[in-house]
This record gives structure tokens, C-alpha cells and sequence, in this order.
């Protein structure tokens, strides 16, 4: 079961989740490294079959335009979860990336944990797990 604040019912901290989270995915598209910065916390990692990677990794490769995405979207409604300060939000995602002028495709769950951080919902860790089989 979801808790929060005492001042902020869950429905609303949901809300405003969903909505940072899709404006998160039009950064994304945008390649814009600054604006996707704001959305995650200064030592945002991610976590995949490949291992941990650092967040200012991505950003910069995507600042440099080693990376780049076309298309970023979510399948369905996210599952939300929230727990205080914490937050947890799945969905799979279709992606299409272009990584060092490579076309990539992808179908992936993930998992993002969100912290209010300076007041903001940003995210710490971002979780991949492809789908296979689907």
C-alpha cells in the first residue's frame, strides 16, 4: 500500500509523478542532457544486464550527440508507487536510440526510483530489464 506525507494525498503525489515522468520522456526525445538532468538526482545510476552505468555517462554521451533518441514511449499505465519521500514507478518502455550513429530498437520494463530532491521528484536509479518473448 502507497503512503505519503501527511500534507499530500496519494492520489495527487501520483499525479504529479505521471506527469513529471511523460514530461522526462519528452527531454529524452529532445536530447536536451541539460533538461533530462533535471529530472534525475546528481548520482543517478542505472541498473541492467550490462551492470551499473553512472547517469552523468549518459548525459554526457547524449550531450556530445554519441546519443540520441527518436522515439520514447511509455506502454500503458505505470504502476506507482509511493512511500514517503520515495517513490517507485513501472512501465515498459519502446525506445528508439541512435548510439554512435547506430540504430537501436528497444522493449524494456523499467523501473524508476523517484526522491524528492530540492523539492522536486527527480530520479536515483533507473532499472532495465528487456522483454523477451512478448
Amino acid at each position: 500500500m502507497s503512503t505519503t506525507s501527511f500534507t499530500e494525498p496519494a492520489a495527487d503525489v501520483e499525479r504529479a509523478l505521471r506527469a513529471r515522468y511523460d514530461a522526462w520522456l519528452v527531454a529524452l526525445v529532445a536530447n536536451d542532457a541539460d533538461a533530462i538532468a533535471g529530472f534525475v538526482t546528481p548520482d543517478w545510476i542505472f541498473a541492467g544486464e550490462n551492470g551499473i552505468t553512472p547517469g552523468d555517462l549518459f548525459l554526457n554521451l547524449v550531450r556530445d550527440g554519441t546519443l540520441s533518441h527518436s522515439a520514447m514511449d511509455a506502454v500503458g499505465d505505470p504502476i506507482i508507487r509511493v512511500y514517503g519521500e520515495t517513490a517507485t514507478l513501472t512501465v515498459r518502455v519502446t525506445n528508439t536510440a541512435h548510439y554512435q550513429g547506430q540504430r537501436i530498437e528497444s522493449d524494456e520494463w523499467t523501473t524508476d526510483v523517484f526522491v524528492r530532491h530540492d523539492g522536486a521528484w527527480r530520479c536515483a536509479l533507473t532499472h532495465l530489464t528487456a522483454v523477451r518473448g512478448v
